[in-house]
């Protein structure tokens, strides 16, 4: 299960396209064993919360699912279904779904009605992120780490390019990541990049306490948070 040889990383052809090091594949096998720990815990902690969240979604929001389902570019290379707590009204439709990353927003008109589908409860789930919790589960399965790149929709094509020759796609997506807490969507797809190749050289036991850290400092301040 938690073998280190899972994690190197081939492309199509069989040939590595990035070596990790002999550090990397160690702390790897140690991130994986972390992540189960602290997940399953925080599972344990936050199931009432998590059960209640969704008991206030399906008494306000009837007619829309409790979570929110999306096809993303996970380990690999392979997508996976991210899921969240809906924040958004039943039928609408945001820049994500049609294609769109929020990054890529096209004037102030689209950005409101976009703003406008979120519902009022939804708004306290993204301040808060606490929409981000059923991906707990995830984590404990395997498909996401705690912390790591942020996973992507497969039409930025673009950011998945520069992450496939960093290497960068040998890492599980994270909860959270070093892109995360250094600026979300005010980052430009190459400073992303940049900040995901950077976590992806100096990964260890320290670095993830850090974005950890800055993670819940920028959470309890709701610096960079959605509206």
């Amino acid at each position: 299960m938690f073998g280190i040889e899972e994690y190197r990383f081939k492309t199509d052809g069989g040939t590595a396209a990035y070596t990790l090091t002999e550090r990397q594949l160690r702390y790897l096998f140690l991130k994986r064993m972390i992540d189960v720990v602290v997940s399953l815990a925080a599972v344990v902690l936050l199931m009432i919360p998590m059960l209640l969240i969704a008991l206030i979604l399906k008494i306000l929001y009837p007619q829309t699912p409790v979570l929110f389902r999306q096809k993303r570019v996970g380990r690999n290379g392979e997508l996976f279904t991210l899921v969240k707590f809906s924040s958004m009204k039943g039928g609408a439709i945001s820049p994500e779904q049609k294609g769109r990353p929020m990054t890529l927003y096209r004037g102030k008109k689209e950005a409101e009605e976009c703003g406008n589908c979120v519902t009022r409860f939804g708004r306290f789930l993204r301040r808060s992120s606490l929409d981000e919790l059923p991906q707990l589960f995830q984590v404990l399965s395997g498909k996401m780490s705690l912390i790591g790149p942020r996973p992507l929709i497969p039409q930025e094509r673009e950011i998945h390019t520069v992450r496939w020759d960093a290497g960068v796609y040998q890492l599980c997506p994270g909860i959270t990541g070093w892109a995360q807490v250094n600026g979300r969507r005010m980052l430009s797809d190459e400073r992303k990049a940049a900040y995901d190749r950077e976590y992806l050289d100096k990964m260890s036991f320290s670095m993830d306490w850090k974005i950890f850290r800055m993670t819940i400092r920028q959470v309890i301040h709701r610096e960079g948070m959605d509206e």
